[in-house]
Formats: C-alpha cells, sequence, structure tokens
C-alpha cells in the first residue's frame, strides 16, 4: 500500500515518464523512493477519521513508540497539548475540504521529549473520488525551533535592556544636566551651595558609571550565552 502512494505521488514526474515502460526499473525507482522517505522523512497514513494504518521507522524513531504502539491510534498519541484545539479543527476542516495542509507542529515522544516537525497532510482519493487515506510527511525541525525561539528571546532580552537603559541614564543625565544650568546661570551661589552642587553631580556621573559596567557585564554574558548557542 505504502508503496502505491509514493507510486500515485510521482506519477507525473519527469523520472516517472522514463520508466514507464520498463516494470523492473520503475519497481526499483519505488524501491529507491520510500527508501529515501523512510531515512528522511516521517510519514504515516491514516484513514479518513484519522486512525494510523501505516507508520515508518523514522515516526517510530522520532516519537520512541514501536509501531505496535502507534498503529490503531490517532495522532493524539504525540499530542504535546501546545497547539490549542482550534488550531486541528482548521486542519481538519481544510483536510474534509479536499485540500492538502501543511503547517509546523510540536508534538511530545513516548519519553516526555518535545520535538518540531513541518507537516504536510494531503488527502489520498480513491473511491469515486472521496478521501479515502491522509498521507501525512513530515521532518523534524527541532533545531530550527530552538534557534528562533533563542532569537526571540535575545530579541526581547535586547528590549528589556534599551527600556532599561532609557531610565537607568536619562535619571542621572537630567539631574546632572540641570545641576549644571544652574551652576552657569546662577552667579549668586554661595560656595556651600556650589560644593553641593558639584556633589550631587559626582554622585549622579557615578551612578552613570556604576550602570555602565552592569551595563557591560549583562551584555557579554548575554553575548556568550547566545554566541554559543548560535542564534
Amino acid at each position: 500500500m505504502f508503496l502505491y502512494f509514493n507510486f500515485m505521488g510521482i506519477y507525473n514526474s519527469v523520472i516517472f515518464d522514463l520508466v514507464k515502460d520498463k516494470p523492473e526499473q520503475l519497481n526499483e525507482l519505488l524501491k529507491a523512493y520510500q527508501k529515501a522517505i523512510d531515512i528522511n522523512i516521517i510519514s504515516s497514513i491514516t484513514t479518513k477519521t484519522g486512525k494510523i494504518l501505516y507508520v515508518n521507522d523514522k515516526f517510530c524513531k522520532v516519537s520512541k513508540y514501536t509501531r505496535e504502539e502507534l498503529i490503531g491510534q490517532d495522532h493524539r498519541i504525540v499530542n504535546s497539548g501546545y497547539h490549542p484545539k482550534s488550531f486541528f479543527a482548521e486542519m481538519w476542516k481544510t483536510l474534509e475540504s479536499g485540500q492538502s495542509w501543511h503547517d509546523e507542529i510540536k508534538n511530545k515522544a513516548k519519553d516526555g521529549s518535545i520535538y518540531w516537525v513541518d507537516t504536510v497532510i494531503i488527502p489520498i482519493f480513491i473511491n469515486e473520488g472521496k478521501t479515502t487515506f491522509y498521507l501525512s510527511l513530515r521532518t523534524v525541525i527541532t533545531e530550527k525551533k530552538i534557534a528562533e525561539q533563542e532569537r526571540e528571546e535575545y530579541t526581547n532580552k535586547l528590549r528589556e535592556m534599551l527600556q532599561m537603559t532609557s531610565h537607568e541614564v536619562r535619571a542621572p543625565l537630567a539631574r546632572c544636566l540641570g545641576l549644571l544650568t544652574l551652576l552657569q546661570n546662577d552667579e549668586n551661589l554661595t560656595d556651600e551651595e556650589m560644593r553641593e552642587i558639584i556633589a550631587h553631580i559626582s554622585s549622579s556621573a557615578l551612578e552613570l558609571d556604576t550602570f555602565i559596567s552592569e551595563l557591560t557585564t549583562f551584555m557579554n554574558v548575554l553575548e556568550t550565552k547566545y554566541k554559543h548557542s548560535g542564534t
């Protein structure tokens, strides 16, 4: 059955046109095609109600379930709970309309580990044009999703840093500027008042220096973390 569906998938390909009159070559082509799928892609076939009829070795390897544990179940067995019900409701709505569906899904393996898959589900029409089966093809994109999450975290950290910088720098800087303006424009300041103003300016400058030092440390930690993660 699996070879049949793969055969349908390449029916109009240039390669098939080259071997269509050579059954022995077509058979080898289909075997090679299936082998490539099994090595690189998670594949499964379900009934139109979602009951699993077939899974390949890649599916078992990634999900950590045996073939016997998967056959007869539906894909809720690997549901991570991450996506809202509306996500899958939209998926079924698309499939039941006879269209293919494509999106990224966060799944959970038997041992509780999480993995992401780029998923394509294709309706298979056999009985008078009615959907009979669904063929699912998935590629693992966990590393890509982790990198995306780390980039998002990095961006959020930078945003937090900018907000913090705006607050921590502007306040002492505004004090310094105000006090300097006072020194420049008020000729009647006493020596005591001048010493007090200078002390406030020094305090604000020290506050700025301390913040810059903390900011440098923060940036070094952030850069080291995301440089090692490949972000």
